[in-house]
């Protein structure tokens, strides 16, 4: 059974300047117990997309009449954007869905110490008694490697460093147990030790609980171990999706080719590194026709710029939104397996 669905989610926010579009008919799935990485540069809608699924973006947002966004949930479906007052979203804010965010700091009151935040909010979300709800803290706190858990439980986001306060978070999300999880660049402040302490974790925790993550991060190595699917974000569209080992062994999408060609070859570390030409354009000046356009080396005069492209199947079963794609010519590029 689908735990999610996204359907043609599309997004603009109101600002100074007009109506300015961040997300643009983006579809995915996410299965129980499976991983989905979420890739794409900034700016390309990745964090508004997870907010989303939540309706965690700011008043000014407004979705189209089409955007779907529904979650399975024992007790029958659960139409997300229907959902209104606080008392109703409830069931996806810290509930059924949990999210770690990008910058810890700002994810804890100052004034309230970490246990006391963990603590409220197992109460809130489960009929824990006081002292079960810090227990449970406790032991979380344990199993993202915070030493002395106990202690640091009664202790302010202040006096942990970067790296702790980014675990504390994990730890926060995670102890209700969601359904889904989303993870926004959950490993950024945190040192490769750490970093694989916490993929093994959320890796455990898929399996014991049978729990959903939508994994977003800029790092392919991280998706190349963790998810099970990929799909890749730019300006506001889904460029390419399928098996992360069908994704990067097998890239089709020029974008998606610029960012493994990208990333430095341990076999060649003296090779120069080729990053993506260009800059990703501003939302306020969305090139027509494909979105990538601007930046793409495959692309076909008189085509690309007028006109938009629909996902093309290929052989090995994952999608790719590209002209180059369609007409069987997906360029001579390719990121070593």
């Amino acid at each position: 059974m689908t735990l999610l669905r996204v359907e043609n989610l599309t997004l603009a926010f109101d600002t100074d300047e007009g109506r300015v579009t961040a997300v643009d008919g983006v579809s995915f799935e996410i299965q129980p117990g499976e991983v989905l990485g979420l890739v794409g540069e900034s700016g390309s809608g990745k964090s508004v997309t997870a907010k989303s699924l939540m309706q965690l973006n700011p008043d000014n947002a407004h979705y189209s009449p089409e955007s779907r966004i529904t979650l399975m949930l024992d007790d029958g479906p659960v139409d997300v954007l229907s959902l209104k007052t606080s008392r109703e979203l409830k069931v996806v804010r810290g509930g059924a869905i949990s999210m770690i965010f990008q910058e810890p700091m700002a994810s804890f009151a100052p004034a309230i110490t970490i246990g006391d935040q963990m603590v409220e909010q197992l109460m809130l979300h489960s009929d824990m008694t006081k002292k079960q709800a810090k227990a449970l803290s406790i032991d979380m706190l344990a199993r993202v490697s915070i030493p002395e858990p106990a202690r640091r439980f009664d202790q302010y986001a202040f006096e942990f460093s970067g790296g702790m306060r980014q675990r504390a978070m994990i730890a926060m999300a995670l102890s209700t147990k969601p359904k889904l999880l989303i993870a926004d660049e959950p490993t950024t402040a945190l040192d490769v030790t750490i970093q694989a302490q916490v993929i093994d974790l959320m890796k455990d925790l898929v399996s014991e609980f049978g729990m959903g993550i939508l994994f977003i991060t800029h790092d392919l190595g991280v998706i190349a171990q963790t998810a099970d699917r990929v799909a890749v974000m730019y300006l506001g569209k889904l460029v390419e999706t399928g098996a992360v080992r069908q994704v990067i062994r097998r890239p089709a999408h020029p974008y998606t080719q610029g960012l493994l060609n990208a990333l430095p070859k341990l076999e060649d570390l003296d090779r120069p590194l080729t990053p993506v030409p260009g800059d990703i354009p501003s939302p306020l000046e969305r090139p027509a026709g494909c979105v990538f356009h601007t930046r793409c080396p495959q692309r076909i005069a008189g085509t690309c710029e007028s006109s938009v492209p629909g996902p093309t199947r290929l052989p090995d079963g994952h999608e790719a939104a590209c002209f180059a794609v369609e007409a069987g010519d997906p360029g001579e590029t390719r990121a070593s397996a």
